[in-house]
């Protein structure tokens, strides 16, 4: 039987990608920068309204913590992932996805009917990016989804933030979390989304009285968790209430605070174009170096690495050739 090195939960998207410009943000109401829960008429809506002046970009399997256990595997790390997906083409074609990832999940043949969540990125010059999510039957995922065999066999495991908004995918993060702590199995959770953070705060602060062992945050939302307006008043209370954590601030680069002493790595300078996907392949490239047996120092420059390879293109994950040639 398989064990692995990290587990992981959250949505199962398909992320279809569109280079706009502010212009159309603002003709669109999106708030810039920002993600959004949609729904399929709304999605159906925006698509046409983007195909009248824009083509995609490119179109690959998604969702924040999937992106981030498949970089762990890209690395070579051992990971499995409980997600929810239709039986319909776009499940299909993010199993598929998984699977040549070397990602083990729960997902089979036999899946329920219904729509495939999907995400739409809106990416603009100065390499922002918008996203609108859809969230379609990953917005049911449910302690059913759960691996419990699989996750007791696991060092670690991922926790994505944004099930935080869905009431059975909640469910599903603090069983999975409640299976990890009764296994010994250390907890790693991800803030995912300033937006999250403010409107599901007290989900967030359950997730941590319950223990979380190491916390991924950026800058934005360790202020909207702890309250405090600079990164070291951040860094003070995470201290009181997490483990061990992470800020990463962008072009500043980021701090790791591992228990004992807290570090600082430097960005590395790229020409940003796209910063889809730069928290999860930051978070994946993280946990990977600490499953190697490296030190946060360590995890947090290979960190910030992956996260400048990344934004330098377009997209929201890396590929093979790119992780062979440029990270191992």
């Amino acid at each position: 039987m398989n064990s692995y090195d990290v587990y992981g939960i959250g949505n199962a998207l398909v992320d279809t990608e569109y280079e706009v410009d502010d212009a159309f943000l603002v003709q669109a109401k999106l708030p810039k920068g920002i993600m959004t829960l949609i729904e399929e008429e709304d999605r159906q809506r925006l698509v046409q309204l983007l195909e009248h002046e824009h083509q995609a970009v490119k179109q690959a399997g998604g969702g924040s913590a999937a992106n981030t256990m498949v970089v762990i595997s890209q690395l070579g790390g051992s990971v499995f992932y409980s997600c929810k997906v239709a039986s319909d083409s776009t499940g299909d074609f993010f199993v598929k996805d998984l699977k040549d990832a070397g990602v083990d999940t729960n997902l089979g043949h036999e899946r329920e009917k219904g729509a495939t969540g999907q995400c739409i990125s809106m990416v603009t010059p100065d390499a922002e990016r918008t996203m609108t999510t859809c969230l379609g039957i990953t917005n049911f995922l449910s302690p059913a989804e759960l691996d419990p065999d699989a996750l007791g066999r696991s060092n670690r495991l991922y926790i994505e933030g944004y099930l935080v908004s869905s009431t059975t995918g909640f469910q599903a993060a603090l069983e999975a979390q409640e299976i990890a702590i009764k296994s010994d199995v250390s907890v790693a959770l991800t803030l995912s989304d300033p937006v999250m953070v403010e409107n599901f705060k007290a989900n967030y602060e359950m997730f941590i009285e319950r223990g979380v062992d190491l916390l991924f945050c950026n800058l934005e939302e360790a202020k909207l968790l702890t309250g405090s307006d600079s990164i070291d008043g951040c860094a003070a209370m995470l201290k009181k209430i997490c483990r061990t954590f992470v800020i990463t601030c962008g072009e500043d680069g980021s701090i790791a605070f591992d228990g004992t002493q807290q570090t600082r790595a430097h960005s590395v300078p790229t020409q940003a174009v796209d910063t889809t996907g730069a928290g999860d392949i930051f978070a994946g490239a993280f946990l990977h170096s600490l499953c190697a047996g490296n030190s946060f120092a360590q995890a947090n420059a290979l960190a910030n690495k992956s996260a400048s390879l990344l934004v330098s293109r377009f997209g929201a994950r890396l590929t093979q050739q790119e992780v062979n040639s440029s990270l191992k």
